[in-house]
């Protein structure tokens, strides 16, 4: 069965990095776009990045550029989500996306100082 277990989360400081990790199982990963979107409380879930197959091609959402960086490791079948430079307004539970339509339980991802 397909599952997507992120890992990473956590408390930092405003300015810290964190580094969260989407392990898949489950399907071909290669096949696959992989994505990271995040749902703070109140607010609609949204995306914030995404990579395609072969890791070709990454689009960001605008309040993430210059600071996060998405990429795949299809060796370990995990995407990686690289975020610098944290602000408060990052606080949220951050959801790893397989394109063929599955989700992971999420991690929290606390930026406060």
């Amino acid at each position: 069965q397909v599952q997507l277990v992120e890992s990473g989360g956590g408390l930092v400081q405003p300015g810290g990095s964190l580094r969260l990790s989407c392990a898949a199982s489950g399907f071909t990963f290669s096949r696959y776009a992989m994505s990271w979107y995040r749902q703070a409380p109140g607010k609609e879930r949204e995306l914030v990045a995404i990579i395609t197959t072969a890791g070709g091609s990454t689009h960001y959402a605008d309040s993430v550029k210059g600071r996060f960086t998405i990429s795949r490791d299809s060796a370990k079948n995990t995407v990686f989500l690289q975020m610098n430079s944290l602000k408060p307004e990052d606080t949220a539970i951050y959801y790893c996306h397989a394109s063929l339509g599955y989700w992971g339980q999420g991690t929290q991802v606390t930026v406060s100082s």
